[in-house]
C-alpha cells in the first residue's frame, strides 16, 4: 500500500461555511484572542492541524515517529505550491519531537499556548474494515498512545486555556479525566478541558 498525505482533498472543508460547522473548530475556538496559537501534540498526517490553521490558529505540530513525520513534511511542502493552501500551511510549524517533553519545556519557558490538541488515536476495532486503510497503516507504524496519563499531564503542564481531546463518540475519557464539556458528532467526540485560571 502506498501512503501519501494529501491536503488538497480537504479544501472543500476549509471554506468558511463548511469550516464553521467543523466540530474541532467549535471545540477549539478561543474568544477574545486575535491570533490564537495551538499545539497539536499528536500530529499524525496533520489534517486536524490544517483545520485549526484555517480557523486562524498558528499551529505547532509535534510528531515523534520519523516515518509519519516525513510523510507530513512532504504533504506540507507540496501544499506550499497550492494557492488555496499555501497561506494556511504557512501557519503550520512541524517538529519531529516528543510532545510530552516539548509541552513541559513550553511551560518552563513561559510560552503558553491557547489550545493543546490531543488525538491519541482510537483503540483498534474488532472489525478492521471499519478503519480506513491509511489509519490501519498508521496504527502499524505507531500504536495508539498507551501513556494517556502522561500525555494529558504534559498537556495541562503547558498551562493552555483549554485542552481539546479527540475521542470515539462512546469512548472513555482520556486518562479518566472528566471534561468541562464535549462537542459530539456521529463519528467523533471532542472533550474540552478548561483548566482553572493560574496567576
Amino acid at each position: 500500500m502506498r501512503m501519501r498525505g494529501d491536503f488538497a482533498r480537504l479544501i472543500p472543508r476549509l471554506r468558511p461555511h463548511a469550516l464553521a460547522r467543523e466540530l474541532l473548530v467549535k471545540a477549539a475556538r478561543v474568544k477574545g484572542v486575535e491570533r490564537p496559537c495551538a499545539v497539536d501534540a499528536t500530529a499524525g498526517l496533520g489534517e486536524d492541524s490544517l483545520l485549526l490553521a484555517a480557523a486562524g490558529f498558528e499551529v505547532d505540530l509535534y510528531e515523534r515517529d520519523p516515518v509519519i513525520c516525513e510523510l507530513l513534511r512532504d504533504a506540507l511542502l507540496r501544499a506550499e505550491s497550492q494557492g488555496e493552501l499555501a497561506h494556511l500551511v504557512a501557519r503550520m510549524h512541524l517538529h519531529e519531537d516528543d510532545s510530552m517533553v516539548a509541552l513541559r519545556v513550553l511551560n518552563e519557558g513561559g510560552a503558553r499556548p491557547d489550545v493543546v490538541f490531543l488525538d491519541p488515536m482510537f483503540p483498534a476495532r474488532q472489525k478492521s474494515a471499519l478503519v480506513k486503510k491509511k489509519f490501519q497503516l498508521i496504527h502499524r507504524i505507531e500504536a495508539p498512545a498507551s501513556d494517556e496519563d502522561e500525555l494529558l499531564a504534559a498537556a495541562l503542564a503547558a498551562r493552555p486555556r483549554k485542552v481539546v481531546i479527540k475521542r470515539p463518540p462512546k469512548g472513555p475519557f482520556l486518562a479518566g479525566r472528566k471534561p468541562s464539556h464535549s462537542v459530539v458528532g456521529k463519528a467523533v467526540r471532542y472533550d474540552v478541558i478548561v483548566p482553572p485560571p493560574q496567576a
